[in-house]
């Protein structure tokens, strides 16, 4: 049957009888088929719940688990340099680099330790002329460029504001840290019939016990002239003579001077004035008179507090003469702080350890004693602290193997921790280390002195640039003697000049190690460091070096070696004749080198030598045979 569209029924009537059972068929598998759906998932669950369970037990345990782990970190507030020093960190020392005062001109980096001192004072000279010029016209210096702030770019304000007598006068003055000008302004408030507030007569006392009743010395104002003066004749009043001769510049603690003075105006005398008075004393050695003012403190049935029993502690040895009488008088301060429940810190335990170094041979038992003390009250020692045991247990004219047994202790004690400076006798353990190494021989002590040195940030507390020199030195020497010349140059490397400039004796200690391990190669090099570090005027050194290279017989290459290195230290004393600190020729000087020319077969630079033995009037002694027998050979 042919079927078309013209053959199809086109009324709308049929068509929408069809479509309507259609429709509801449609809609009723749609709902039904949503009811099946949903039971299935339903039934499905909850075999798949019945099938797991011990598996979601399991999930349920693990999360809580996780959720108990989790630890929430503190809060972390990071200053501005953090990134820098994050980045420092990862940055080791350059042993060829110079230091980083010099790092702005290197043309002016030095060779030598008078270089390193010429320079450091120099570049310390130009801040102080800077900061003088802008202290003293501030109004040319009033934008602030750097950022963040930085006080000591600004200037400071040191002028007067305040004129009039008045109290406030008088705290500007001692805030600006003028003792004779507040002085004068307590002076005239007195005699104006004003009264001075408690508070600014303890700030004034303060200020006059911390100086010693001076202006302190400014930058730009040098006083040790008329300190020197004044502490000579004060010393020659009170012992008939000078101890020391450190006393010639050491401030001494006047009679009747103005902190007496004003501490007996003081209408009412509290804690705070008797201890600035006796902090005051002990400070500029008048110790009896501070413990008579501690006696009249208690007789005022006042209570001392701890920085003013530190003070007596440390005076306690000035006041008495035998080691026992010296711990008796300790002992009883330890006790009047109890009874007073004054709690000691670390300051009281380092004056003790410090005091005790004055004690002979009481010393060793109680210093152990007062360690444990100290970590009985759960304050850790400093390096001071260690610094003061060294000092007790080791004496330079008689090591023994317990001094060595006490540094190993100690050296344990300290191993991996850092430590920051909290008094002024921090810096001197390291020089005191290595010091205990060098007496002992004991290389790795020396090691692990070291090592700590180089944690962290321990090496701020190696001190002044005097006191590093002393520690690379001592280090260097036990280096060369008992090391071998390999391990001796790779220190020698890393150290030279970058952290240690040596001294003549570090160079004739360099020289004995490279004559030990029979390098005397090396020889020529080493004299050109010499003439770098500026030695090579000290003829003791410059005699020791041309005796070993004239001693044996090398071979050809180091005997030309040895040749030019001995006409360059000709060619040093001909040229340095006129010079203040040249060199004088010595006939053991001529006479090596004429040995050194000669077994480099120089023969003619060797008769020149012989004319300069005329002409500065030495004698030869067998080096003309010497000369004979190399024409000889020759012929």
């Amino acid at each position: 049957m042919n079927l078309n569209r013209n053959s199809l029924p086109s009324a709308p009537g049929v068509v929408s009888k069809m479509a309507a059972p259609g429709k509801h068929v449609g809609h009723y598998i749609y709902k039904n088929g949503r009811f099946l759906i949903s039971n299935f998932e339903q039934f499905s669950l909850r075999r798949n719940f019945g099938w797991s369970a011990v598996v979601c037990q399991q999930n349920a345990s693990t999360e809580r688990e996780y959720a108990e782990a989790i630890v929430i970190p503190k809060k972390k507030t990071w200053n501005k340099w953090a990134v820098l020093q994050a980045l420092a960190s990862t940055v080791n020392r350059d042993p060829t680099a110079p230091h980083y005062m010099f790092q702005d001109d290197p043309y002016l980096t030095p060779r030598t330790s008078a270089e390193f001192k010429l320079y450091s004072l120099s570049q310390e000279s130009g801040r102080m002329a800077a900061n003088h010029i802008v202290n003293k016209n501030p109004k040319f210096f009033q934008k602030d460029f750097a950022e963040p702030h930085i006080p000591c770019l600004m200037p400071e304000t040191m002028e007067l504001r305040i004129e009039e007598v008045s109290e406030a006068a008088l705290l500007e003055r001692i805030m600006l840290r003028k003792v004779k000008a507040a002085v004068d302004m307590y002076d005239q408030l007195l005699q104006a019939g004003t009264t001075v507030s408690t508070d600014a007569s303890n700030d004034l006392l303060d200020l006059i016990c911390l100086y010693g009743d001076r202006d302190p010395v400014q930058d730009d104002k040098p006083e040790a002239e008329d300190v020197a003066q004044e502490a000579q004749e004060e010393g020659r009043r009170r012992k008939g003579r000078l101890r020391r001769a450190s006393d010639l510049v050491k401030i001494v603690w006047r009679e009747n001077n103005n902190a007496e003075r004003i501490f007996n105006l003081l209408p009412e005398r509290d804690t705070r004035a008797y201890s600035a008075l006796i902090r005051g004393m002990v400070k500029y050695g008048a110790h009896v008179k501070a413990f008579n003012a501690y006696t009249d403190m208690l007789n005022n049935r006042l209570t001392a507090d701890v920085h003013t029993f530190n003070a007596l502690i440390s005076a306690a040895p000035e006041v008495r003469e035998r080691y026992t009488e010296k711990w008796d008088l300790i002992v009883e301060l330890l006790k009047q702080m109890n009874e007073q429940k004054v709690k000691p810190n670390l300051l009281t335990f380092n004056a003790v350890l410090k005091a005790l170094r004055r004690c002979g041979s009481l010393a060793r038992a109680l210093s152990l004693h007062t360690l444990s003390e100290m970590k009985a009250m759960g304050i850790a020692p400093s390096l001071a602290s260690f610094d003061h045991v060294l000092g007790i247990f080791y004496k330079a004219a008689s090591p023994s193997q317990v001094q060595t047994d006490i540094l190993q202790e100690v050296m344990t004690e300290v191993a991996g921790k850092t430590f920051v400076a909290q008094e002024p006798d921090d810096v001197n353990f390291f020089s005191s280390a290595m010091r205990i190494c060098l007496d002992t021989k004991d290389i790795e002590a020396a090691y692990r002195v070291h090592d700590l040195l180089r944690l962290g940030e321990n090496w701020r507390l190696l001190g002044d640039s005097f006191q590093q020199g002393i520690y690379y030195g001592r280090m260097f020497n036990l280096l060369c003697m008992m090391e071998h010349i390999d391990v001796v140059l790779k220190w020698y490397k890393e150290l030279i000049p970058s952290l240690y400039y040596p001294n003549p004796q570090g160079m004739r200690d360099l020289l004995q190690a490279l004559d030990t391990d029979n390098r005397l190669d090396m020889i020529p090099q080493i004299w050109k460091d010499i003439r770098r570090m500026g030695h090579d005027n000290k003829s003791d050194l410059v005699d020791e070096l041309l005796s070993l290279m004239a001693r044996d017989k090398h071979s050809p290459e180091i005997q030309e070696s040895f040749a030019v290195c001995a006409l360059d230290v000709r060619s040093l004393y001909e040229q340095g004749q006129g010079a203040r600190m040249a060199p004088e020729w010595t006939a053991t000087a001529m006479t090596n080198i004429t040995s050194i020319l000669l077994a480099a077969q120089k023969k003619q630079q060797a008769w020149d030598m012989l004319k300069l033995f005329k002409t500065k009037n030495r004698v030869p002694s067998t080096i003309l045979s010497e000369l004979e027998v190399s024409t000889e050979v020759s012929e």
